[in-house]
């Protein structure tokens, strides 16, 4: 297999996912393996997770091409390897040759594709290859992925709330943990139906939209319009020149307080606000959105909103909107709304009333549900803290097991049922009932034949022996493709562009029957094995499990 480079896939996108970043305890297994001389014996391991976030019932999975691009890439530096003989100095110098010597040209890599829902317990990834590789793999792979999809999820959460025609924006770079975690965010919140990010970076370097506009400090900093001078302010069709472009909006704001309609809802505005602006605009012709709460959003930042996008609008340039950081989100975005229309029927200005409003302040799930329920006018969302820290649940919990070495099938046992492993290197599919929505995702063993349309398969619960149906599935789906082929000559998934990931993530949701999507008391999605699985699994904890004697 070629290495990384040869095979056109760049390295990771954090300088810091590298070899070493993992846990001492897998080169400590390492060192023990290659002692024992089982290093290169031939490993299978599953990595999933056991249940989903947020208390719903799916999740989205994401991080898989961080992953592909760190194995296409894998390989220690000298100074990585004389760092690891100052941490470990009693192991021999073999084992740090061996180290210097390893890639990933013999590991293969099955994966869910990025931006699919997905389930408790079914593999997003299977990866394959010398044991001692694929344990150094465990812990960057479920770095990688556990952030990458609860975010994706979180994201995705919102979106469906939302709705489909609002505008989201993820304004968290500011409160994320970290450059990292801001990165992160804006990237995976694209793909889990963000429209736009405020973060620069993640706009240079993923290709996300961007979006923002100035702050309360902006507004604050101004005294008054008599401070400020635009002159020359040139029409968009560039046809005329205004000499005074503060005294075309005094004039505007003039017209406003004499208008019947606006009488005892405003009189004298904030005249260091109306400033802000003026400033602004000037800068801004063409995108003029306005942050309308630093004083008084009715009877000051609406008012000299409108005054100045009326002065624009002389001038043949349409403004954007505003922004509502504080207060009563959905009365303020209604009366606003009101305040527009008021000005497109009084002086006929086309698509004034449909302005867009957007609207922030430490937003989340929970408000924006609310928000639909009292009624409000707000076209876009900015959402940040509890969105990129996914305030309601820190971790996903992905795992990394193994379930096979050297074609002999291992199971991890517990007290507790949900963390017993499903052992065996597996095939995994989809089955589609009528109305096209997925009906339930079930396991078999590698060997086994896939289920086949119109033909009757039974679905068993991995541990519980009662729950079992047979599905008659319309469309079957096999979830796991090669994403890494190692030495072997199965052909590699391409890895998709971001856009093609979001499309993706939105499509699959859109294939998802309702009650699995809603907010509260969501039906659990059905996860199963096949009957040959469930016999070998029941006897494989038999012969592991050890016999208890009462004496």
């Amino acid at each position: 297999m070629e290495n990384g480079d040869a095979a056109g896939i760049s390295a990771a996108t954090n300088p810091m996912v590298t070899p070493l970043l993992t846990d001492l305890y897998q080169f400590t297994m390492a060192y023990a393996y290659w002692k024992a001389g089982k290093h290169l014996e031939r490993a299978v391991f599953d990595l999933y997770f056991r249940k989903n976030p947020f208390g719903g019932e799916y999740t989205v999975f994401a991080g898989l091409e961080e992953c592909i691009r760190l194995i296409a890439n894998f390989k220690f530096t000298g100074e990585e390897i004389s760092f690891l003989r100052s941490v470990m100095p009693t192991s021999e110098d073999g084992f740090f040759d061996y180290l210097r010597s390893i890639d990933c040209s013999d590991v293969e890599v099955y994966a869910i594709p990025e931006g699919s829902v997905v389930f408790p317990k079914v593999p997003l990834m299977i990866v394959e290859g010398p044991v001692a590789v694929v344990q150094l793999l465990e812990t960057p792979f479920v770095n990688l992925v556990n952030y990458a999809s609860l975010v994706t999820t979180n994201a995705s959460r919102h979106r469906f709330v939302a709705g489909k025609s609002k505008t989201l924006l993820e304004f968290g770079l500011r409160r994320a943990q970290g450059p990292d975690g801001g990165m992160s965010a804006s990237k995976y919140c694209y793909i889990g139906g963000f429209d736009a990010t405020s973060n620069a970076a993640a706009g240079r370097l993923f290709g996300i939209p961007l979006r923002g506009t100035h702050s309360h400090a902006f507004v604050s900093s101004f005294m008054s319009p008599d401070q400020i001078v635009v002159k020359g302010l040139r029409s968009h069709d560039g046809s005329s020149t205004c000499d005074d472009f503060v005294a075309l909006v005094r004039n505007w704001l003039s017209k406003l307080q004499r208008t019947e309609s606006f009488q005892g809802i405003f009189g004298e505005t904030n005249q260091s606000e109306l400033a802000a602006f003026i400033s602004y605009a000037s800068a801004f012709p063409n995108n003029f959105l306005a942050l309308v709460d630093t004083y008084d959003v009715m009877r000051s930042g609406v008012p000299n909103f409108c005054a100045v996008a009326l002065a624009l609008n002389d001038l043949g340039y349409k403004a954007s909107g505003i922004r509502l950081d504080s207060g009563d989100l959905a009365y303020l975005s209604i009366e606003a709304r009101k305040f527009f229309c008021v000005i497109e029927k009084a002086f006929g200005v086309a698509g004034f009333g449909t302005m867009a409003i957007t609207a922030s302040n430490d937003l989340n799930e929970e408000t924006l549900d609310a928000l639909n329920k009292q009624g409000h006018e707000v076209d876009a969302f900015g959402i940040g803290t509890y969105l990129v820290t996914c305030y309601t649940q820190a971790a996903l919990g992905c795992v990394f097991k193994l379930v096979e070495i050297n074609n002999q099938p291992r199971i991890k046992l517990s007290e507790d049922v949900t963390k017993v492993s499903i052992p065996c290197k597996k095939r995994c599919y989809r089955l589609y009932g009528r109305e096209g929505y997925p009906l339930v995702d079930i396991m078999a063993r590698e060997n086994e034949s896939p289920p086949k349309v119109g033909e009757r398969t039974l679905c068993r619960h991995p541990f519980i022996e009662s729950k079992r149906a047979y599905v008659v599935p319309q469309h079957v789906e096999e979830l796991l493709k090669c994403y890494w082929p190692g030495n072997s000559s199965k052909t590699r998934e391409e890895l998709p562009s971001l856009n093609k990931i979001r499309a993706r993530c939105m499509q699959q949701l859109e294939q998802m029957r309702p009650d699995h999507m809603r907010r509260l008391n969501p039906t659990p999605y059905k996860v199963s094995v096949s009957a040959r699985l469930y016999d070998f699994i029941h006897y494989l904890w038999l012969n592991e499990a050890p016999v208890g004697e009462l004496q």
